[in-house]
């Protein structure tokens, strides 16, 4: 029965691995998308700040032109002041200067809240791109790494199947039989050790008759409480 017990041991340790390389085709393809989208999200913000530059830029342009034409017709306005030779045409006149120094104030407050935002751009972007480049790195590395784990996982779960087809066929059948069902009604773990004179895997205390037969290793024994099967440990 020793040499049976170790078995199951073995074999417990070849479902968890099998169990652990099921998940892992689930949660790798996930580490993996959620890295290609910090890394395009990133992009994407850098992306997104430099096309909002650019048309920043050609903002200030237009507004830097449109200045210069209102104060050229303020100007010319000016100076028609000095030959007007009505009333009518000097208040006309007085009304056409007000709206262009109207224009011109709207324009520089423009002008400025465009030059501030280019200038906060221009950190931003700075900072986006050391960003991107840092998660570009990182990212890639972390990438080829979980694609190769990712693409071996095939061959471990192949690896993994001939060591319990190897360990199975030498066993005990009734035993084999005790610990599938265990296993399968107990969330994959169906051996355990007795730990501070109780089962690890319930916590019941286990009457000193029956740790003095678990310690014998000469009969397959179950926890009366929850069913896994019971080991003693040479640490306990």
């Amino acid at each position: 029965m020793q040499k049976e017990l170790e078995m199951l041991l073995k074999l417990q340790k070849i479902d968890y691995d099998l169990m652990e390389l099921d998940r892992s085709k689930d949660y790798l393809p996930d580490m993996i998308n959620n890295l290609k989208k910090e890394m395009e999200d990133t992009s994407k913000a850098l992306k997104e700040s430099a096309e909002r530059l650019t048309q920043q830029i050609l903002l200030r342009k237009k507004l830097e032109i449109d200045l210069e034409e209102i104060n050229s017709e303020l100007a010319k306005l000016q100076r028609q002041m000095q030959v007007i030779k009505t009333n009518r045409e000097y208040d006309a006149l007085v009304t056409e200067i007000a709206n262009r120094k109207l224009k011109i104030s709207d324009t520089e407050e423009e002008l400025l809240n465009v030059l501030t935002e280019i200038d906060e751009l221009e950190d931003k972007i700075k900072e986006f791109k050391e960003k991107s480049a840092l998660v570009e790195k990182s990212n890639q590395i972390q990438l080829e790494s979980l694609q190769k784990e990712l693409d071996s996982i095939g061959t471990k779960i192949k690896q993994k199947e001939d060591e319990r087809k190897n360990i199975s066929v030498r066993m005990n059948k009734l035993i084999l039989t005790t610990y599938e069902r265990v296993k399968k009604v107990k969330g994959g773990v169906a051996v355990v050790p007795v730990r501070k004179r109780a089962c690890s895997g319930c916590y019941k205390s286990l009457p000193p008759q029956r740790i003095q037969e678990i310690k014998k290793r000469d009969v397959l024994i179950t926890c009366d409480s929850c069913g896994r099967i019971l080991i003693w440990m040479d640490e306990e």
